[in-house]
């Protein structure tokens, strides 16, 4: 009976913090609440992780697009994954003169459409083990499950990127990061 009441108490004592942070519908990314309220842009200026990305966006002049309705699914590439790139590669893209380049790499990353893990884990079993889909660049990209969970995209070059923070809702569309630049053909 004592281990009970022990057992009660411990779980009374610990139920309201867990069930505070299962109803916070923020999710974190780069040490910042990325809020469902909000557009793609408006949550990733937020993000510590995405300084790089969003400097190559305002670059390309996609803000307005990536503020538009959408929706869209957005395969966010982090800070490390922009340092990555061979040596010189983002310093040229960011350049006036290269910002047809600059937009190309990331419409490559913009899917239209909503695509949550559910979506497309969804997808990738209905095409035994992959799924494609079109980028706004034109390009396809190529998912495939890494284990039980985790998804894994591929670009055209046959390179992998790791989703490594899934399903951030976004007021147009959803983001998942990923750890590497994707890059077209």
């Amino acid at each position: 009976m004592k281990r009970i009441a022990l057992l009660t108490t411990i779980l009374l004592a610990t139920t309201p913090a867990f069930a505070a942070n299962v109803s916070d519908p923020a999710v974190r990314v780069g040490g910042q609440s990325m809020l469902s309220s909000k557009t793609i842009v408006a949550n990733a200026v937020n993000s510590a992780d995405h300084t790089t990305l969003v400097a190559a966006v305002k670059a390309a002049g996609l803000v307005d697009t990536l503020n538009s309705k959408g929706p869209f699914t957005v395969f966010a590439p982090t800070n490390a994954a922009f340092s990555m790139l061979p040596p010189g590669t983002l310093d040229t893209l960011i350049k006036p003169e290269h910002k047809t380049a600059l937009t190309k790499v990331l419409t490559y990353h913009v899917v239209a459409g909503r695509y949550d893990t559910k979506a497309l884990r969804r997808m990738i079993m209905a095409g035994n083990g992959t799924a494609e889909l079109k980028t706004v660049e034109g390009g396809r990209l190529w998912l495939m499950m890494n284990g039980s969970s985790n998804i894994l995209v591929k670009d055209e070059k046959g390179e992998i990127a790791d989703i490594t923070i899934a399903d951030v809702p976004q007021s147009n569309g959803v983001i998942h990061v990923v750890d590497h630049v994707l890059m077209p053909s």
